[in-house]
């Protein structure tokens, strides 16, 4: 049975099986194949699941948009009445009300099966650091599942789940994805709810979803990204990233990491992965820009030898104070220096991200989103198991920036490495750019493409008179952060007028249904955040609407109401605005 969303509820609706048969089934699958994957810490008895299955008896398909489909549960994660226990038993705790995000799932017609393995108190990236068992990883056994979001990978790539809840500090959920062949997406910080999430950094927490496709997991954010109450880091999701912003993205800018910045620890196969990635976003329509990583990776080392390691220590440390044993040894090595960290060390650490942050964010400024290999090598088991700490760092290299710099980012699958292991890569953007990441993830995919065109926090205007590069009112577009992105023409439907009155001097381009021209045009990017305050300040006549360029394509750009034609003259033969001007 195939458990991606709609060939699922595809069988749901043609009788096929119904959500109590398949979730018995699967249950059975699942426990079969812990032995050997250790992948569910706990799995719902059948009188566990018993109530959701009867939430759903006289439900038809299409009254929930998630019907049925089957999901696992990191178990840092809270399910109402099953333990969680953060892979320490002696921490266990029993929640009487699941994580907000679990609830809207449930609520949405979601099961869930189980709660999943994972590297303790969700400290590591490998999947190994759990007294209930490494998890192996889902196509070589020589090979981790990676973590710490370990099990819940293992649930959807060895088929007992459509998808799968894990979190992400440092690379949780970004990490197994590319182990596993899996789309991981670490959301915007708080834009997925993470009350009743048992928090590792909780400035830094993200709840992650595991998917088989990018547009499955643009379908879960589109559900979930909701403003939560309870928990205190909860952002509200900006309209611009809504579900209606994934569709096909057409020309965009990507930044690639310098060669001196790449690395792969020794792995002969990541540079040529890499570089066919390169080139398959190029034949998507992306322009490859040479990024400077070196800042983003001064901030990944904030996070392990500055003082969030402190910030972990707070959650488990009064258990390792009281019971050291409780802790495994490579946890307790971790968190050792946690409780020499000072008020100072700490906000030292915080000036000098925010600094960090100051020049990654000009960087992203410029692009659309960054491609980097998700991690730089696998490791396998033996290696894990001689070095420990090492290994997981460089599991890390890619990863271990983003949250701390407030980025999103999706973990995509590219290819497999010659002895069969999957490799992937990773998309990531400026906060609250998660649907258009995934818009690119699933044509990364090869995925049909969705309708309409993708958004990000950037919107594109198009100008032909005062607002022009150079001209007087460009400052009204350059004070807003906006930056020219081409010039080109508009389609031949236009006439263009010199309006009456001024100054400023001002045009009106108006569509026309007969004896048009193509009127010279520039196309200039905004933050979507500052379009509001930009379109209160356009006197009349003039206003925004749609613009047809040359090439088809219809952006937002400046339009003229006819009645606002009185005493202007006609001054489309000069080409444009800049060619009216020039012969004044």
């Amino acid at each position: 049975m195939k458990l991606d969303f709609d060939s699922l509820q595809r069988a749901y609706r043609e009788g096929t099986t119904t959500p109590r048969q398949l979730l018995t089934e699967l249950r059975a699958k699942a426990a079969a194949l812990n032995d050997e994957y250790r992948l569910f810490i706990h799995l719902l008895s059948e009188a566990q699941l018993e109530p959701y299955l009867a939430a759903l008896d006289g439900q038809s398909v299409d009254s929930l948009p998630l019907f049925g489909l089957p999901f696992a549960i990191k178990d840092n994660i809270d399910l109402a009445g099953i333990p969680t226990t953060a892979a320490c038993p002696a921490f266990a705790y029993t929640p009487e009300r699941s994580a907000t995000l679990v609830a809207q799932l449930i609520a949405l017609g979601a099961v869930p099966l189980g709660k999943t393995n994972l590297d303790q108190f969700a400290t590591g990236l490998n999947g190994t650091r759990s007294p209930f068992g490494a998890c192996r990883n889902s196509v070589l056994p020589d090979y981790p599942s990676g973590g710490s979001s370990a099990g819940s990978p293992l649930a959807v790539a060895l088929g007992v789940a459509s998808f799968a809840l894990g979190t992400d500090t440092a690379g949780s959920g970004r990490v197994p994805a590319a182990l596993n062949n899996l789309v991981g997406l670490k959301a915007s910080k708080g834009l997925l709810s993470t009350a009743g999430v048992l928090p590792a950094c909780r400035t830094l927490d993200c709840v992650t979803t595991f998917t088989h496709s990018a547009a499955e997991a643009s379908r879960l954010l589109a559900l979930t990204a909701r403003f939560d109450p309870l928990d205190e880091y909860s952002r509200h999701n900006p309209a611009w990233n809504d579900g209606s912003a994934f569709g096909v993205v057409q020309t965009f800018r990507f930044g690639v990491p310098r060669n001196e910045d790449l690395q792969f620890f020794g792995c002969s196969e990541g540079a040529q992965l890499f570089a066919d990635a390169v080139q398959r976003l190029q034949q998507l329509g992306g322009t490859p820009v040479e990024l400077d990583l070196s800042p983003f990776l001064e901030a990944a080392r904030l996070l392990y030898e500055g003082p969030w390691v402190a910030e972990r220590y707070s959650v488990v440390g009064e258990l390792m104070e009281r019971d050291p044993g409780a802790i495994l040894p490579v946890i307790r090595a971790v968190l050792a220096k946690a409780p020499s960290v000072d008020g100072v060390q700490t906000f030292r650490a915080q000036y000098r991200l925010q600094q960090l942050k100051a020049q990654c964010d000009a960087l992203m400024n410029e692009l659309d989103c960054v491609l980097t290999p998700t991690i730089g090598r696998p490791v396998t088991l033996a290696e894990l198991a001689a070095e420990p700490v090492l290994r997981n760092s460089e599991l890390g290299y890619y990863t271990n920036f983003v949250n701390l710099l407030d980025y999103a980012a999706v973990a995509v699958p590219s290819a497999f490495m010659a002895n069969g292991l999957p490799w992937g890569v990773t998309l990531l953007g400026r906060a609250f750019t998660d649907q258009y990441l995934l818009s690119l993830a699933a044509a990364y995919q090869g995925a049909p493409a969705p309708t309409g065109r993708a958004r990000n926090d950037r919107a594109r205007l198009v100008v032909c008179g005062a607002h022009l590069e150079g001209l007087a009112l460009n400052g009204q577009l350059r004070q807003r952060g906006a930056r020219l992105l081409e010039k080109t023409v508009s389609s031949p439907d236009y006439r263009l007028y010199a309006l009456a009155g001024g100054p400023p001097l001002r045009p009106g381009m108006l569509r026309v249904a007969e004896d048009g021209v193509a009127i010279e045009v520039e196309v200039w990017e905004l933050p979507s955040s500052e379009l509001g305050s930009f379109l209160t300040g356009i006197p009349a006549p003039l206003g925004l609407g749609k613009v047809q360029l040359a090439d088809g394509r219809w952006e937002s750009g400046f339009i003229c109401e006819a009645y606002g034609l009185a005493g202007s003259e006609d001054i489309s033969g000069f080409g444009g605005w800049r060619g009216w001007l020039a012969q004044r």
